[in-house]
């Protein structure tokens, strides 16, 4: 058994990491992961239900009296084919929700906090003297969609089971293993994806007289939504808006008759979110009327997650506790990151506070200053690259303590 101060933690887990990661499952298909994951639970002794909010798993554990402590985990892989050269890596492909064949990887670490959560469960199951009060484990799909958190609350998952006094959660990232990071308020950004479609008129690539050429517009387009951010948003704010799709036509003498775009936003700020997708509204739309389009273009939304707000004196107890455990010196603020969770619905339906951090997951002997200056950064895998695999130790550890730390310090013995 490993240990680390009082909290042991079966060596098993890393082969059920390996078995994960090898098995990536995409949005709500995580059908594989949710048995596992509550057969685990099952034979912990917790209460558990399944199928919420489609495939997500909840176990609830009471423990006498006290407060209730929400941990979650996400459980979703990506459409990403792996590159890592690991003897664990995935060979799995699939069907995504639009019909397409796809590889599957999990890019973004989301097997390790599966594993993660379930190792806290064994150890506060065994452990019931250490802490007092009831646990609600909630594991998520459909966190790369954006949907997941959503579908689970709208399922009833605060009349089903008991509201939170707090929510608390950890992703890992591609900074130093045996380091945490957390930034109070704001801490990640809220995220709109959206699809464009322009309609023009198609012709022979020899007679551009008789289009109206999409292409010309998409490109129009492309330029001025770049303005909303460098000419219309305060340099004091943050906010990015990424074109990240073009696709029109399918041959070189053919003017098509549409064209679409795919951009993300990510902003801080609702007033200066709704001031980018008005300004998104009124360019797209601009520059159709200009183009002298047949009809109105569209704009519909793939997919949103709101910011994700961490509650200052919460987060600050949580890291309290993991200062003392690990050290000052390995507690880091790393500033607001533009990642997008949807984890903070669950606090926001709740009414609860959010406390959430970030899981070093990377070998140390690749970083020199080790803290968010370091150079390395900049060069190391990072989540959703076909390259990003955690190290096993000592994240795994460092994970499972991390959660019973924290469960323990919001759910004390009575």
């Amino acid at each position: 058994m490993l240990a680390h101060d009082d909290i042991t933690i079966d060596p098993a887990l890393a082969d059920l990491y390996r078995d994960l990661h090898r098995h990536p499952e995409l949005g709500f298909q995580v059908h594989r992961t949710a048995g596992i994951v509550a057969d685990r639970l099952g034979s912990l002794g917790f209460d558990v239900t399944t199928g919420v909010g489609q495939t997500g798993v909840v176990g609830l554990l009471r423990n006498g009296p006290g407060p209730v402590a929400l941990l979650r985990a996400d459980m979703d892989a990506l459409p990403v084919k792996e590159d890592t050269g690991l003897d664990y890596a995935s060979t799995v492909t699939t069907t995504d929700q639009d019909g397409k064949t796809v590889p599957v990887d999990h890019a973004c670490g989301h097997d390790l906090h599966t594993t993660c959560l379930l190792g806290a469960a064994e150890v506060l199951a065994h452990d019931t003297a250490s802490w007092s009060g009831t646990l609600l484990l909630v594991f998520q799909p459909a966190e790369e969609l954006g949907a997941g958190a959503q579908a689970m609350v709208d399922d009833g998952l605060y009349t089903r089971f008991p509201k939170p006094d707090v929510v608390l959660g950890q992703h890992v990232a591609p900074f130093p293993a045996g380091k945490i990071a957390a930034h109070p308020g704001p801490a990640y950004a809220g995220s709109d994806s959206l699809r464009v479609r322009l309609v023009g008129k198609g012709a022979h690539g020899s007679m551009p007289q008789a289009s109206i050429d999409p292409i010309v517009m998409a490109a129009a387009t492309v330029l001025r939504l770049q303005t909303v951010i460098s000419r219309e948003i305060p340099s004091t704010a943050t906010a990015v808006l990424t074109v990240g799709s073009v696709h029109a036509g399918d041959a070189a003498n053919v003017i098509p008759g549409d064209a679409e775009l795919q951009l993300n936003i990510r902003s801080y700020d609702t007033d200066v979110r709704q001031h980018i997708l008005d300004g998104v509204d009124r360019i797209v739309r601009g520059e159709a009327a200009t183009a002298g389009a047949p009809q109105e273009p569209t704009i519909t939304e793939i997919e949103r997650f709101p910011v994700v707000v961490n509650d200052p004196v919460a987060l600050q107890k949580t890291l309290d506790a993991f200062a003392a455990w690990l050290g000052a010196d390995k507690v880091m603020d790393p500033g607001a990151g533009a990642g997008s969770e949807d984890v903070g619905i669950f606090a926001t339906a709740a009414g609860a506070p959010l406390s959430y951090w970030l899981l070093g997951g990377t070998d140390p002997s690749l970083f020199t200053t080790g803290d968010m200056t370091d150079p390395a950064l900049r060069t190391v895998p990072s989540n959703h690259s076909p390259h990003y695999a955690p190290v096993i130790e000592p994240t795994l550890t460092i994970g499972v303590s991390a959660l019973v730390i924290a469960a323990r310090t919001w759910l004390p013995p009575a």
